[in-house]
């Protein structure tokens, strides 16, 4: 697959090839390793035997760490060179990297989009025995060892079956790669939100995982600047049809926080709008707020960041801690949840504007406005008498 991306443009950082070069003949990378495991992990010509250092390693928990702790510093040193060097071509390519353990160490919320290649695990066993030479039952320690099908999943915004013929695997990557990978990259060189179609569709059971991995991708990008980030808006709430769009509040303690954050946030995938404030409530109020004058328009500012990812549209709201805005947005999913009545309400309205057939999502959410304004009212008089404080 790696093969295909290049050949379509982009520049590929292979991990694997790495972690061949830093264990060449010569390198201090195999001479750790014959420290660690002795002579017996080499060839007669002073090569890496890899199957005979997997069947070590990868024979219990303590040798694997021993392993890990030799290649990977030195492998993630060279992908920082070479991702270094890709980034100052002038051509701005698309640059992928093929990491053989993305989930293991933890890395794939450092990238705006993680495609995982999988196949059934006999599959996965037979090719270790035809193509690397492994007996089968370290090509299945080898496996065991790796993150499981399920913890894939959870990482993949985008999973490429590959048990069938190469040339499948091939025609799904070029595909990827014209619908998905190069808009996204257009999108992010030119500072283009992807454009949802401003409709409801029926809830989808993929929306919490997906919020998830965007959480995640968040959290590692924001770091300590943020002090919660949470998923919002209608796909938060279970069973509620809802635009095709995850929204998520990153919660920050001030203004200039939020637009510093404007570069790194590029970086995930997320392009800053022009947008700057919520429309404000008459009657405002944040009763578990420091803030008491709410009436104040100021308090409704927030910065707006939107995914460049034409397949996952996207909404991150910047907002301050405490001021209402950021307090509403939280309190609207816990108040439509315990109240299925004005969870109803709420989707009849959505059903009436979307029929209206507004041209954009703009101007979809400037039509639902009126009813926010009642629905502001009741949330927090919901919230007196429940004593609701954020979770």
């Amino acid at each position: 697959m790696s093969a295909t991306f290049s050949e379509l443009g982009a520049i590929v950082v292979d991990g694997d090839v790495i972690a061949r070069e830093v264990v060449e003949p010569g390198t201090d990378g195999l001479a750790n390793l014959v420290e660690a495991f002795g002579d017996g992990i080499l060839l007669p010509d002073g090569a890496l035997n890899r199957p005979a250092l997997a069947a070590i390693a990868f024979s219990d928990d303590e040798k694997r760490a021993t392993l890990n702790g030799i290649v990977h510093p030195l492998v993630a040193h060279r992908r920082s060179e070479l991702i270094e060097r890709a980034r100052d071509d002038e051509r701005s390519p698309v640059i992928v990297e093929d990491i053989p353990l993305l989930v293991e160490s933890q890395m794939a919320p450092m990238f705006p989009l993680v495609v995982v290649v999988h196949a059934d695990v006999d599959t996965r066993v037979r090719r270790l025995i035809e193509h690397r030479g492994f007996s089968e039952d370290d090509a299945r320690a080898r496996i065991n060892a790796q993150a499981t099908d399920a913890q894939r999943r959870a990482a993949a915004d985008v999973r490429l079956d590959n048990s069938g013929r190469a040339g499948e695997l091939v025609e799904k990557a070029r595909a990827l790669w014209h619908e998905r990978i190069q808009p996204f990259a257009h999108n992010l060189q030119t500072g283009t939100p992807a454009q949802p179609e401003p409709r409801l569709v029926p809830p989808d059971p993929l929306w919490p995982a997906q919020a998830d991995r965007i959480l995640a991708r968040l959290r590692t990008t924001c770091g300590h600047r943020t002090s919660r980030i949470d998923h919002i808006g209608s796909t938060a709430i279970p069973g509620m049809d809802a635009k095709d769009v995850i929204d998520i509040q990153v919660t920050v303690a001030s203004l200039e926080i939020a637009d510093e954050l404007t570069d790194a946030l590029l970086a995930t995938g997320y392009v800053r709008t022009p947008i700057t404030h919520d429309v404000g409530k008459p009657d405002g109020r944040s009763t578990v707020g420091e803030f008491d004058h709410v009436d104040d328009e100021s308090l409704w500012h927030k910065r707006l960041y939107c995914s460049a990812d034409p397949a996952r549209p996207t909404n991150v709201h910047l907002r301050v801690s405490g001021w209402p805005g950021q307090q509403f947005a939280l309190l609207f999913v816990d108040w439509l949840i315990a109240n299925p009545g004005a969870q109803s309400d709420y989707l009849a309205m959505k059903r009436r504007v979307a029929a209206q057939g507004h041209g954009s999502t703009g101007a979809y959410a400037d039509a639902k406005e009126p009813w926010f304004i009642d629905a502001y009212r009741r949330a927090w008089e919901w919230a007196d008498t429940t004593g609701w404080r954020p979770r």
